[in-house]
Formats: structure tokens, sequence, C-alpha cells
């Protein structure tokens, strides 16, 4: 399982810490989990991976553009050779954060990926909820890849 992710902010870091630590929880077994800053994550990566966890900032109403270029300079690799798999997503944002979704879930939905949970979307600083909210996620992404061939 691969998680790339842009996690400049406290707030951000403090989110993708918890989804990293439920998607390595000890009962989940033979899942290798490999995390890569959006910035360096290659194409190879990217295709060798069997499920993903991603998450960004929302600024200005979209994805960072570190998460934008992972998929930019991947999607035609990526296309016709990645679908089906699951993900699953985690953003941060201040304010209108719909139109990062909306371009999350259009990029998926052209790969042909698989939303395997539901999506969490912080505003403001994550509380309680919000950081059991992401352990929960990256546990429930990487425990569908348990059993996966």
């Amino acid at each position: 399982m691969l998680i790339v992710h842009h996690t400049p902010s406290p707030h951000c870091q403090a989110m993708f810490e918890a989804v990293l630590a439920g998607a390595t929880d000890p009962e989940i077994e033979g899942v290798e989990v490999v995390r890569r800053p959006a910035l360096t994550v290659s194409a190879a990566e990217m295709l060798t991976a069997d499920g993903y966890l991603l998450g960004s900032p929302v600024n200005l109403g979209y994805i960072s553009g570190a998460l934008k270029h992972a998929f930019d300079q991947s999607y035609y690799q990526l296309l016709d050779s990645t679908r089906g798999r699951p993900f699953g997503l985690f953003l941060h944002g201040n304010e209108g954060t719909e139109g990062a979704v909306r371009a999350v879930d259009g990029i998926t939905s052209g790969l042909g990926w698989q939303k395997a949970a539901e999506h969490v979307v912080v505003s403001g600083a994550p509380g309680k909820a919000d950081l059991q909210a992401c352990w929960n996620l990256g546990a429930a992404i990487a425990a569908g890849l348990m059993d996966a061939p």
C-alpha cells in the first residue's frame, strides 16, 4: 500500500501520522506500507502499489500542487494498469474543500480506482474524533489489502 501525501502544516502532519498509525496497526498482517511525499513519488512506485492513501491540504479550493504533480507525472502510466485498486483520501482545509474532493474523485474515477472508505475531510485543527477517523481510514484500506493476491 502506498501513502502519497503532502503534509506541510502541523494539522496535515497530525492527520498523516494518524493514517499511518492505522495502516501499520500490528493486527494488520502481510501489508507493506510505503509512504512517499507527493513531490518525490515515482510512477513506478504507484504502479507497484496494491492500494493508495492520498493526503493533501486544500488550498484555494483545490488539492495541493504537489498531489496534482504526483498524478500529472504518472497518470498515463497508471491508466489501464491500476483499474480496480482501492484508495482512501484525507484532506485538511479551512474552508471550501468541495473542489479538492471533486478533483480527487475525478482523477481516481478516470483511473478506475475504487473508493474503499469514506473520505476524511477536516476543517480547522483536527480534534480527537478527526484523528480517530484518520486512523480508521488507514486501518480500513490496509485491512482490505490483507487478503489481496
